[in-house]
């Protein structure tokens, strides 16, 4: 089961697409988080969702929200992709052990071995305040991102 608003985010450090650390809880009393995992790097739905959040960024990512991107691609895909998108917020590597976090957090399709499209915004505090999961056919409306890191600044 998916973590549930009002629980604290299970914590994490994964490898982003430059092989540098990311730690969920390093953003402890500093700013909020928007995880959005994802099936693919290349593929057309995650593209599209994450070229939108490139193209308006200041909404997903300030001075009181962080966005991480996460799949089970490996590092070098994901520094590939990044450098060719334009791509300016971490993308995390759930790699190896393969979906080991991504089933931490109930979004793993373990018959395709991919993520399936999970969203969850966690507060300075580690609580989940947003939860989202969608499967890899089904696009993500970012509107409902922006509104629960609007309402997360209020």
């Amino acid at each position: 089961m998916s973590p549930e608003v009002g629980t604290e985010a299970p914590d994490f450090t994964l490898k982003d697409q430059n092989n540098q650390d990311v730690t969920l809880s390093s953003f402890r009393g500093k700013s909020a988080v928007l995880l959005v995992f994802y099936p693919f790097a290349f593929s057309p739905i995650c593209q599209g969702e994450l070229c939108s959040v490139r193209d308006d960024l200041s909404e997903f990512q300030n001075e009181k929200v962080q966005i991480l991107a996460i799949s089970v691609d490996h590092p070098y895909t994901l520094k590939a992709w990044a450098d060719a998108q334009g791509y300016k917020f971490p993308l995390l590597s759930d790699f190896w052990p393969h979906g080991e976090l991504t089933k931490t957090y109930s979004v793993f399709n373990d018959t395709r071995g991919i993520a399936v499209r999970g969203t969850f915004l966690v507060d300075k505090e580690g609580i989940v305040r947003f939860s989202e999961v969608n499967q890899p056919s089904d696009a993500r409306n970012l509107d409902g991102w922006m509104k629960a890191v609007s309402e997360l600044a209020a």
